[in-house]
């Protein structure tokens, strides 16, 4: 492949987020972006000229600005450099977590009527029968569709509010919901971190988290991307691999399960740490005993913050100053939060309400849904996270509930009516209720309860087998319960408080 001059933006003035990584690379072309194992991929020079030719191929097949690209691959170099491109055609970038089945992909397909299907080798999206172009994406840059392409396609204009991504987040009836990113959204976002966490020019980020999910994708690549600083690139999350490059770091970011698994390792401590400036964690609630662990054994403190899918990073405790256990911070500049309580009053200092927030990083909408994109949002412009939270005098905020019965396992959301339905079409199940329990390692595990009828022979491990072809991995549940009935009040309501509070000890180490 040719690495040679970087294609020059046609216009400085273009809001499209890729202009500003283009800046950044184009300053320092000969600084190394990708970097696996000690070797250097791509230099910041060569990832323009990489983009450049994705870009353009993505035009030769027919995918044109505006058009959407439904993307399930394995983390890679190539899956970098796709996502990208993207931004760069004008091409608006639909990641799909790699776990989801064939099942699940019908229905984005359905709802996104994407222009392109980009799958890896192996991967259920490989095998979907689709009536537009597939790309299928090899882990490797020379194996890359865009490989052989000569022309480089120079960074298309976009406004800032022209939609950037789709992320599909699942709904509480079970239907999925595309949260529609902006140009601007993507743009400001990254532009706040990176101050809010002092970014330096020195500073090199390990890079282990997926890249379907905002975390990875818009919050740690693109705080990368913005100063040009190196990545130190891991396909997944490996404890042995991550220590091994900790003393090359000065930025890990990470899911509460990165850490306790890092704690569990009995090499890691404070010299492994000497060089990281900052450890971040998010995506799901850090448990005190945690953070408290952590920072006895690297004399670090983890600055924990709180962002959803629709509205990306929201707050953070302070990079200078007191990091609190249990809380999330303030909200961070040019961002509004407030807590609501019953009544659409707000809530006293202190006390529990829903968080609502506003700001240019919230989404535009929900793809195709404005009776939704209405709903869950205020006379005056504020999104309904649908999170129950304190904020305090100083404007700290602490996440102390979710509404909608929403489970956080290893970082990603779950929402139990979507595995519920799952489950009640099977033979022989009455009703099922799917509840989060306290786990160890993921933070959240998902405890299906399942009430059988009469005479029925229900097995866990059949029932498993079942849900394999139809749920993602980390939305099956760990834990399945078989009842002849659920608990219910005198309205008929099955109590999940009640079956939270029998299981929550399933997966202690006391019960292990």
């Amino acid at each position: 492949m040719r690495h040679d001059t970087p294609p020059i933006s046609s216009n400085q003035e273009n809001d499209n987020v890729f202009a500003l990584f283009e800046a950044a690379a184009a300053a320092h072309p000969e600084r190394a972006f990708l970097v696996v194992e000690g070797r250097v991929l791509l230099t910041y020079g060569a990832l323009l000229s990489e983009t450049a030719r994705a870009a353009a191929w993505l035009r030769s097949v027919g995918v044109e600005p505006g058009e959407r690209a439904l993307v399930q691959v394995h983390k890679s170099p190539a899956a970098v450099v796709l996502y990208l491109a993207c931004l760069r055609a004008g091409v608006v970038f639909i990641p799909l977590n790699t776990a989801y089945q064939e099942g699940e992909l019908a229905y984005f397909l359905s709802d996104a009527e994407p222009a392109l299907l980009a799958a890896s080798p192996g991967l259920p999206a490989a095998t979907v029968a689709f009536g537009g172009t597939r790309a299928v994406i090899a882990g490797g840059l020379e194996a890359a569709p865009w490989a052989a392409v000569e022309e480089q396609l120079p960074t298309v204009q976009s406004a800032s509010g022209a939609p950037a991504a789709i992320l599909y987040t699942s709904g509480t009836t079970g239907r999925s919901k595309g949260a529609v990113l902006t140009h601007g959204n993507l743009s400001s976002n990254a532009k706040v971190l990176g101050q809010a966490w002092r970014w330096r020019d020195d500073d090199v980020l390990l890079h282990a988290l997926p890249i379907f999910h905002a975390h990875g994708l818009f919050v740690a690549l693109h705080c990368a991307l913005l100063h040009a600083s190196p990545m130190l690139f891991h396909e997944r999350f490996d404890a042995a691999a991550v220590l091994r490059d900790l003393p090359g770091a000065t930025v890990f970011m990470g899911v509460p399960t990165f850490y306790t698994r890092l704690l569990a390792e009995p090499s890691f401590g404070a010299d492994l740490c000497r060089h990281i400036r900052v450890f971040i964690s998010g995506s799901a609630p850090l448990l005190d005993a945690t953070f408290e662990e952590f920072k006895g054994r690297t004399g670090h403190t983890i600055l924990e913050r709180y962002g959803m899918t629709e509205a990306l990073m929201v707050t953070s405790n302070p990079y200078d100053g007191e990091r609190i256990a249990g809380s999330v911070g303030p909200a961070l500049p040019g961002v509004s939060v407030r807590v609501v309580a019953e009544g659409g009053v707000p809530a006293a200092a202190g006390e529990p309400g829903v968080l609502e927030i506003k700001g240019p990083n919230l989404f535009a909408g929900y793809w195709r849904n404005p009776e939704k994109t209405a709903q869950d949002h205020t006379a005056d412009g504020f999104f309904i996270t649908g999170d129950i939270a304190t904020q305090d005098a100083a404007g700290v905020v602490r996440i102390v509930g979710r509404s909608k019965d929403l489970i956080i396992s290893g970082g990603y959301n779950v929402y139990p009516k979507e595995i519920e339905l799952a489950i009640d079409a099977l033979d022989g199940v009455v009703e099922s209720a799917v509840i989060g329990v306290p786990h160890p390692d993921f933070g959240e595990a998902v405890v299906a309860v399942i009430s059988r009828a009469p005479g029925a022979a229900l097995d866990p491990k059949a029932i498993t087998e079942a849900l394999a072809t139809q749920l993602a991995s980390f939305k099956r549940p760990k834990k399945i319960v078989i009842v002849d009935e659920l608990p219910r009040n005198a309205m008929g309501k099955v109590q999940k408080a009640e079956l939270r509070a029998v299981h929550k000890d399933s997966f202690s180490v006391q019960s292990a």
